[in-house]
């Protein structure tokens, strides 16, 4: 387990740029934390570290957003607004957890635990003084 201290957005994503250069494809990545802490900065940088130039917003609505044209492809999902976990796998959206040419990084997993992959690592980022976020964060990624 890694622990990082985040001062800024651009810290935020250079963290996870360099998670990036470490991933070989397969990978599901859970990124835990409050509304707000900086999961959908992260992924961004997870994009940018893939050598994705498309611009990464948060799949909220949609739940799940394809990023194409890296090294590997970034499958990011947002299951915030998911009650019934059967939802999403009626969806199909299951079969992009762990692609051999990919990494999944799912927001909210909480929601949808039951349809995990066993295998999984855990980033969670935890706002810093007194919970607010404007100042910094705490960054753990599980080995």
């Amino acid at each position: 387990m890694k622990t990082y201290l985040s001062h800024s957005v651009e810290e935020t994503k250079q963290i996870a740029k360099d998670l990036a250069t470490t991933l070989k494809g397969g990978e599901t990545l859970l990124l835990e934390g409050d509304l707000g802490a900086g999961k959908t900065h992260f992924a961004k940088g997870l994009a940018e570290g893939l050598g994705i130039d498309e611009l990464v917003t948060s799949p909220t609505f949609t739940l799940h957003n394809i990023y194409e044209g890296g090294r590997l492809t970034l499958n990011h999902f947002d299951f915030y607004r998911v009650d019934n976990p059967e939802d999403v796998e009626m969806l199909g959206l299951t079969d992009y957890f762990s692609t051999p040419d990919g990494v999944a990084a799912i927001e909210w997993s909480a929601n949808v635990k039951s349809l995990l992959p066993r295998h999984t690592r855990t980033v969670t980022i935890t706002c810093g003084q007194g919970g607010e976020c404007d100042n910094m964060r705490k960054i753990t990624i599980d080995d």
